[in-house]
């Protein structure tokens, strides 16, 4: 008699806080499976064995639930990579390999979270996007590849390009890696750092097309 009332008892309710976080994660696991468009509310709920209104309670609808989600992701992968910026005593090259790691370790770790980055954000969303991410990361590469130009008595307006196309190479290999998986993250940061370092070691102070040079 009491193992049929005690099956009758029925579980501990979630708080509001608990609820709340499975919402995010439900939410994070649709939005990288379909997309933000083609995710509903309804969706959500049924996955997370709710009612629509719980939804709308906690996010005022899937919009909000969104940009909660990607606001995470953003403060994650951007941590991740100032953290590995963070020791300016440090070689430039050894900074380099810590950032391009940092960042396959996100995706690796992430894989829902960084599809959802690299996916086109809604016009109602336009800030905390994966552009505006990499540019943040830009101006921080900026600022280390402009100390390195100084030393070396190259212009160092030159940085700021520089520093887009590095980003652009890491931000776009990533997108690569996320579907192949192959080589490892370790081998795929070496390659990068070793295409992007020593290129910028034998940069010349005025690159000029070898076409307009006639050569």
């Amino acid at each position: 008699m009491v193992e049929k009332e005690a099956s009758r008892v029925r579980p501990t309710r979630m708080s509001g806080k608990e609820r709340r976080e499975q919402l995010v994660s439900v939410g994070r696991s649709v939005f990288a499976e379909k997309g933000f468009d083609m995710t509903t509310v309804e969706e959500i709920a049924a996955r997370a064995k709710v009612s629509k209104p719980i939804v709308y309670e906690h996010f005022g609808g899937k919009e909000g639930l969104y940009a909660v989600v990607v606001d995470r992701e953003v403060s994650t992968l951007l941590s991740d990579l100032e953290n590995s910026l963070e020791d300016q005593r440090s070689h430039p090259r050894v900074l380099m390999e810590r950032a391009a790691l940092a960042f396959l370790s996100y995706i690796d770790e992430n894989e829902d979270g960084f599809r959802i980055l690299v996916r086109d954000s809604p016009v109602s969303h336009a800030v905390g996007t994966f552009s505006s991410l990499l540019t943040d990361v830009a101006q921080r590469v900026e600022e280390i590849l402009a100390t390195q130009l100084r030393l070396h008595r190259y212009p160092p307006r030159d940085a700021t390009l520089y520093a887009q196309m590095l980003v652009g190479m890491v931000a776009y290999t990533g997108q690569w890696w996320l579907e192949t998986r192959r080589p490892s993250k370790e081998i795929v940061a070496a390659r990068m750092v070793n295409l992007s370092w020593y290129g910028l070691s034998a940069l010349q102070k005025k690159p000029s097309l070898r076409e307009s040079d006639g050569g």
